[in-house]
């Protein structure tokens, strides 16, 4: 192998690599705070007594679970203005990531609140508490800590994920890299160094997430443990 690694042509795209990698944790944040709200909300709904909000969200969840984030992108920006709905590419991007990490987040969130014992449900009962404060106090607090490990891993995934976004022009991290790639051919530096870069966001989004759970999960307690 003949090969000399020529890491200087990638200094001339470094202004481009670094608006990448912002754009890439804006979308990433987006897509994770906004797919938890979703996906809490969605695994609520499902289960409710009614059975079609069950059904709604049933079929929101297998949809996205079952079709690829990519072709989920192209149907948001290049299916919708069939219909005469235009999205610009960051705001489809934004719509693409909050439904796909809603869905599984749903489903997540959704095993946790099934495993909260019926007992604890029952003794909310009997102390006069409404559905929605059984939900709030007793419920949620307890099956999101439950889950909250495969969520983190979940959001680290969709953050990976944001790879994709430059598939319809969006200068992300890769989007970045994909010019700089064309425009210098050191195709092998600049994705070793784009690889890199995903490999810290990989660790600083878990350290992120998991320190802000250990925030939440402990005011949570000490909140319960006040009105007790």
């Amino acid at each position: 192998m003949d090969y000399t690694f020529q890491f200087g042509p990638l200094l001339n795209y470094l202004p481009q690599i670094v608006s990448g990698l912002w754009l890439t944790i804006g979308l990433s944040f987006v897509g994770i705070f906004g797919g938890i709200a979703l996906g809490i909300f969605c695994a609520v709904m499902s289960t409710s007594s009614s059975p079609i909000p069950r059904l709604l969200v049933r079929l929101y969840v297998e949809v996205v679970r079952n079709t690829p984030l990519l072709v989920q992108i192209f149907v948001i920006f290049f299916g919708l203005p069939n219909i005469g709905i235009r999205l610009s590419p960051l705001t489809s991007v934004f719509i693409a990531l909050v439904l796909n990490n809603g869905g599984y987040v749903a489903e997540i969130v959704r095993g946790g609140i099934e495993a909260t014992h019926r007992s604890q449900v029952e003794a909310a009962e009997s102390l006069g508490l409404s559905y929605f404060q059984t939900l709030r106090y007793v419920i949620l607090p307890p099956a999101l800590e439950k889950v909250f490990t495969p969520v983190v891993s979940q959001c680290v995934l969709l953050m990976l994920s944001t790879s994709l976004v430059s598939a319809i022009g969006v200068e992300d991290l890769t989007g970045a890299a994909m010019i700089a790639s064309s425009e210098t051919f050191r195709t092998m530096e600049i994705y070793l160094v784009v690889a890199m870069v995903y490999v810290v966001l990989n660790f600083v989004f878990r350290a992120v997430l998991n320190v802000a759970g250990l925030m939440i999960f402990t005011r949570s307690r000490r909140r319960l443990l006040g009105r007790a």
